[in-house]
């Protein structure tokens, strides 16, 4: 009987380990699919902002939450089991569908680039409704609506990262990186655009170290919602650019890849004190390069196209 109990206690143990580095693995797959999903993740803390521009302060807060909930379900409800139905029936799929939507992000950074160039921005969240509770749930719809496109690349971004493990490290994994990612940036987005009604409150504190940090604050949101959208524009390039040269490479055409990966060396042994990060900056700038131009290249068609059906008509 005691001999039983031991063998059973060994086989709970061996049992928890084999937990516990399935835990390891999926933690580890989440954090690289999530650092591989930053150009996403920064342009969807750019850009959500906008969506409560113009409504009461009161109602920011809930509308941020409306969308964090929808953007949650974007990832669980539908993205994760198609993910996983690729995955399992079309791995071969994978890759291509990746690649597509890197050219999507290529497109969207390229987009932000001619519009700062031109001085021309469009407001994809103005709408003409006046009634308050209608332009909330207009504009909760269009955030969502633009946070599943966003969504779908950090799932498939993070699928790719994962899509040589067993099919339930996938799921959980995609599901982790879905309610973190989502967590970090509606927490951020929240905290965002509150933080001019908190500078706001400071500046009229009796204490002059408190006023200070206020006035900072409300000087200062605006400059970092500017640096963020640079940042988001910049890291959706060089994400997507890097997500096309990878995918050519793994579709047989490596050239570009090589030619990459090589410069990067000769940059890295050339300097070896800050060889890694050199390195690293110059296959990003190099990604973002290859990822300006095919970004361009299709904004490019798509007005040819746009003015010609317009001249049609």
């Amino acid at each position: 009987m005691p001999s039983g109990l031991v063998a059973l206690l060994d086989d709970v143990a061996g049992l928890t380990r084999l937990a516990a580095a399935s835990l390891d693995d999926v933690g580890a797959a989440a954090a690289k699919a999530g650092t591989k999903a930053a150009g996403v993740v920064v342009d969807d803390t750019a850009v959500t902002p906008r969506y409560v521009t113009g409504l009461s302060p009161q109602r920011e807060l809930p509308i941020i939450g409306k969308i964090a909930l929808g953007s949650l379900r974007n990832k669980i409800v539908f993205l994760l089991p198609i993910a996983i139905g690729l995955s399992a029936w079309a791995p071969w799929a994978i890759t291509p569908l990746l690649m597509l939507g890197g050219a999507y992000l290529c497109f969207e950074g390229a987009e932000k680039v001619i519009e700062a160039l031109s001085g021309q921005h469009h407001d994809d969240t103005a709408d003409a409704a006046t009634d308050p509770a209608e332009l909330e749930r207009q504009k909760v719809s269009g955030a969502i609506r633009t946070d599943f496109i966003l969504s779908a690349e950090i799932m498939a971004i993070a699928l790719g990262e994962v899509s040589d493990t067993p099919l339930l490290t996938q799921a959980i994994t995609l599901a982790v990186v879905a309610v973190a990612i989502t967590a970090g940036v509606y927490g951020v987005v929240a905290l965002i655009v509150k933080a001019d009604d908190v500078g706001l409150h400071l500046a009229k504190s009796s204490s002059s170290p408190l006023r200070a940090i206020g006035r900072g604050l409300v000087k200062g949101v605006p400059v970092l919602m500017r640096w963020l959208a640079v940042i988001g524009t910049a890291a959706m390039l060089w994400v997507g650019g890097g997500i096309l040269l990878h995918g050519a490479e793994t579709l047989g055409w490596r050239a570009p890849q090589h030619l990459v990966h090589h410069l990067a060396e000769r940059v890295e042994h050339g300097a070896p004190a800050l060889g890694a990060v050199l390195g690293w900056l110059l296959t990003a700038t190099l990604s973002g390069v290859v990822g300006l131009a095919v970004g361009g290249a299709i904004a490019g068609l798509l007005h040819l196209f746009h003015r010609d059906g317009t001249a049609a008509h």
